[in-house]
């Protein structure tokens, strides 16, 4: 297995699928700009590689992904954040071959938010969904604002985005954020991957091409605004106010706005 520009996003290349792991255990797996950069660049990769056919993506075994690391938040407000979330966000939206992911424990923010670019999603018993942008003085991105209330439905939505509601691995298979719910989801999404392997490349390419084009404008226009609007609250008083009481351990306090 190899490494990326991260060496917390390891890639491996077998029959015909790559499999790329979020590996950063010590950290709940939160992305870090070099994580996003190295997920990217897989992505890109895979999508020229006229070999690989198939994507899986998978955390680990406790947790899928805690989301975005608060030490990026921090030199983003500073103005030394780069573009690698919002190029990992436009490969993996536009993706021209089947995706297909593997969920165990959390998965909080962008670990929900991809999700709703993948094609097929398996979660085991222990998943746990969370979208707690308005928590922390954010806003949602990844065209999540399109594309959840698509998947799951307008009101469930707004519980998911407006109120952060955790949902565990059964309702989100009901909300059909996931497609099953399994005890072992890397293996059932490798028995997915290896099936749509063996299918023919090109009709795939054009069949997943046809499903993106339904939502294709909507999606880049929301993810464009969306993209604008993070990087006016990652500045904002609510947003230092959230990160300080998070690091701080305690509620934060939102009256004075």
């Amino acid at each position: 297995m190899s490494t990326t520009a991260s060496p917390h996003v390891l890639v491996d290349v077998a029959d015909r699928v790559m499999t790329i792991r979020i590996d950063r255990v010590a950290k709940k797996n939160a992305l870090d700009a070099a994580m996003y950069r190295g997920l990217a660049d897989a992505l890109a990769a895979a999508a020229a590689d006229r070999a690989v056919r198939v994507v899986v993506i998978t955390g680990g075994a406790e947790v899928f992904c805690a989301g975005n690391d608060l030490a990026d938040f921090a030199r983003a407000r500073a103005g030394s954040g780069d573009m690698a979330a919002a190029d990992f966000l436009k490969n993996i939206s536009e993706h021209p071959l089947p995706i297909v992911a593997a969920v165990a424990g959390w998965a909080v923010g962008i670990g929900v938010t991809l999700l709703l670019h993948c094609d097929f999603v398996y979660a085991a018993p222990s998943a746990r969904f969370r979208a707690p942008f308005v928590d922390l003085g954010l806003c949602p991105e990844a065209g999540s604002t399109v594309l959840l209330p698509r998947i799951i439905g307008p009101r469930r939505a707004a519980e998911m985005l407006l109120l952060g509601t955790e949902i565990d691995a059964a309702t989100a298979r009901d909300w059909q954020l996931v497609t099953g719910v399994v005890d072992d989801p890397l293996a059932r999404a490798a028995e997915v991957a290896a099936a749509l392997a063996r299918r023919a490349p090109q009709s795939m390419r054009t069949t997943k091409a046809l499903l993106q084009r339904v939502t294709a404008g909507e999606v880049a226009t929301a993810m464009e605004a969306e993209l604008r609007a993070f990087g006016e609250r990652l500045r904002s008083d609510e947003a230092v106010e959230a990160a300080t009481a998070l690091m701080t351990k305690r509620a934060p306090d939102f009256s004075r706005w």
